[in-house]
This record gives C-alpha cells, structure tokens and sequence, in this order.
C-alpha cells in the first residue's frame, strides 16, 4: 500500500501583507501633505516679493522674512520629515524631526498667514501665556485630585461657579466700597465657591463612592443651571460695572525687552499661576504631604498600612483642587472681562484636562500644555487681526480642534496615576 503524499496549504504559508498603522506614521503622512501644500502654495500663491515683517516691541530691530521662500524651505522639511518617518522603521533623529515640525507648525502657518503685513511675536507671546491662565491652573486643580486618586471632571463647573459668584459678589459691593475692595473680596468668593463644588465632589466620590466620572458631569451640569439662574436673577437686575484686576508691573523686571512684557507685567491671577506651578511642584516632589499624595494615588492599601490616612488625604487634595479651579474662574470674569455670561469659561476646564494629560499629570509639563493651548487660542485671535478670509466659527474652533490632536496623537501612550478613580473601602467595613 503506497504511503499518503502529505499535502501543504500553501496559501496559508504564504506571508500575509499587512499595514500597520501607528501613531508616528499618522503624523508622517500629514507632514508629507503639509510640506507638498507649503511648496505648492508658496510658488502658486504667494508673490516672491511678499515679506513678512517679525517685531519684538518697541525697542528691538524688526525681522523681515521672505515669506515664499520660508514657505518652500519648511514646506521641504515637512516632506523630508514625512518620507523619514515612513521609511525609517526606527531612529531617534525621525522622533526629533517629528517633534520639530510639531512645534514650528503654528508659527510657519503664522507667517504666511502675515504676508506682506507685520505681526508682533512678543505680543503674540505675551497674549499666549495670558490665555493659557485659567488652563494651566485648572490642570494644576486636576493634578491635586488624580494624584491622590480622585478623578476630576468637574473643574469646568468648578470655574464657571467661581467665575460667577466671584463677580456677583463684586457687583454687589462695588457701588459701597472700593472697586479695590470690591474685586479682593469677589477674588476671595471665587476661590471659596470653587472649593465648595469640590466638598460636593469628594462627599459623592469618596464618601459615598459614587462613579466619580458621573459625580463630576453632574457638578458641571448643576454649575451651568446655577450660574445662569444667578445671573437671570442678579446681575440683570445690578449695575455691574467693567472694571477688571489692575496690571501690577515689576519694578526693573517689567523693563526686560521682550521677557519682561511677557512675564513681569501682568495681574494678580496671571502672577498666581506661576506661584502655585511652583508650590505644586514642590509639595509633590519634596514633601512629605506630595509623597503620601502620590502613594494614595498609586497604591493606597499600602498607603493605608504605612498609616496614612487615605480617606482625609483625598479629602484635602480635592478641596484644595477645587480652591484652584475658583481661582481660574475669577480669571474670566474679574481680571479678564469685568462682567459674567452663561458658561463663559467655553469649555477651558476641559482643556485643563487635556494639559494634564499631556504633561503626564506633571504640574511643569501641564504648563507647558497650558500654553501651547493658549497659543493655539491667541492663534486664532490674530488670524482675524490679520483678516485672514476664514470664517471666525472656524478659528474659535482652533484650540479646540489642537486638544484633539494632542490627545489623539501627541501624547502617546499617557498612564494616570494607577488608583485615580477607584473609590477607597478600608478593610474590614
């Protein structure tokens, strides 16, 4: 009897043909576009004689650049930068390009944008940080709470309750007392209504360990019937007047070209930000208190057997959290506008979040998300000063379209502290 042939599925030997889509490539394949619209558009619709004009204040020399010439030399980069990041499988030099293009793709839209006019960067940059304010220190709220354990999603409401009822309070008192006066003590109400809010969060979350995602969605919905509520029911009916938190210049520090406009002559609440980026920083990192804080947040079982009292240190965290995020509210309505509209925060808590997360919940790191955001935001403020023909519904929507792609795919792979949001149960109960 003959022995069987052994048969073979060589279809299921041959090697399958797969695209891997990554993270990385995403970006390359944008830059490639980019970089073939940068040149394109520049030889097609930028004249060769177009100059845009770079100034530094006052007291420092205008920079011109030849705006169709900076546009096919980045417009090469970014298609360089996009054929190494598909070609090379790996490479620290494709990460770094990446990078690279990632952070000269707003001032390289910025100088076409301004083509044959002149923009002013330490303006530009002075406006970034200021509007970074409230982000930088709503991620600082955040950091407070998740390091600890609790997941805060309510610094949106947080904001909005301090940013009225600090005015509120102001508006009441200005006509009986200094505006001075007035505006302290409206200071002081935002910052105690957002701590407020946040008691309302820390007894759902970690008193009564409701789902600490759905506890934060409802603080923020109960803020915006509040506040609109208040607002219908007070301030129509009040003579509210314009006045915001005077600029308070350093002496000689305010004098520095550029960096002194930028840093050293700002407000209260702009001042306060740097502080507590500061404070945070270092209570985290060089305390005892941040290190029982990072302990509850990443393992508080044995937080609690080290006897470390997991429970108050949430408590704390949260409030001081929520004291945070008042503070950024009053940004909106006491330094900034010197008035309060329905849900004129517009969304910067979330924002806040998205900066936490990019820093890696880091308070340094989160700063440097807050003004990238801020700058994006000022971004679109100077594309309609520069009368750029694109709709202003579509540059309001530009830091918002930036928190999508930092999510999506700057941040990579972000890991939050391992025990933020899981209700703690002491053993034994």
């Amino acid at each position: 009897m003959a022995a069987a042939t052994p048969t073979y599925n060589t279809a299921a030997a041959a090697p399958r043909f797969r695209i891997k889509i990554t993270r990385i490539g995403i970006f390359s394949v944008l830059f490639l576009a980019f970089g073939a619209w940068l040149v394109l558009g520049g030889i097609n619709a930028i004249a060769p004689d177009a100059v845009t004009m770079l100034t530094f204040g006052t007291d420092l020399p205008r920079l011109p650049v030849p705006t169709q010439a900076y546009a096919i030399i980045a417009g090469i980069f970014y298609a360089v930068t996009g054929v190494l990041g598909l070609a090379v499988p790996n490479g620290k030099l494709k990460t770094i390009l990446l990078f690279i293009g990632g952070l000269l793709i707003i001032p390289t839209v910025l100088i076409i944008a301004a083509a044959n006019n002149s923009t002013n960067v330490t303006t530009m940059l002075s406006v970034s940080i200021r509007l970074a304010t409230p982000i930088v220190l709503g991620a600082l709220a955040g950091i407070w709470c998740e390091r600890s354990g609790v997941s805060n999603i309510a610094i949106e409401g947080m904001m909005l309750t301090g940013a009225c009822l600090g005015f509120v309070v102001f508006a009441q008192l200005a006509g009986s007392m200094a505006t001075g006066q007035a505006q302290i003590i409206g200071l002081i109400v935002a910052v105690t209504a957002g701590g407020a809010m946040s008691l309302l969060l820390a007894w759902l979350s970690i008193t009564f360990k409701t789902n600490q995602i759905v506890a934060g969605t409802v603080i923020n919905i109960l803020a915006v019937g509040l506040t609109s509520y208040i607002r219908r029911e007070v301030l129509f009916s009040s003579e509210a007047g314009r006045e915001t938190l005077q600029s308070i210049p350093i002496p000689i520090l305010s004098k520095i070209p550029v960096l002194g406009e930028v840093l050293f002559d700002g407000r209260p609440i702009f001042y306060s930000m740097f502080i507590l980026l500061i404070v945070t920083h270092v209570m985290l990192y060089f305390t005892r208190w941040g290190l029982r804080t990072r302990a509850v947040g990443e393992n508080p079982r044995a937080a609690d057997t080290l006897g470390v009292n997991v429970i108050r240190n949430r408590w704390i965290n949260v409030f001081i959290g929520g004291l945070i995020a008042g503070l950024a509210g009053a940004w909106f309505s006491l330094e900034t506008t010197g008035s309060f509209d329905d849900n004129m925060t517009s969304g910067r808590g979330f924002i806040a979040l998205a900066a936490m997360i990019f820093g890696k919940w880091t308070p340094i790191g989160s700063f440097a998300g807050g003004v990238l955001f801020g700058f994006s935001d000022a971004l679109g403020q100077r594309f309609q000063f520069l009368g750029v023909p694109i709709p202003p519904q579509f540059l309001q929507m530009v830091p918002y379209i930036i928190t999508i792609i930092v999510l999506a795919g700057l941040v990579g792979k972000a890991q939050s502290p391992k025990a933020n949001g899981i209700p703690y149960e002491k053993e034994g109960k």
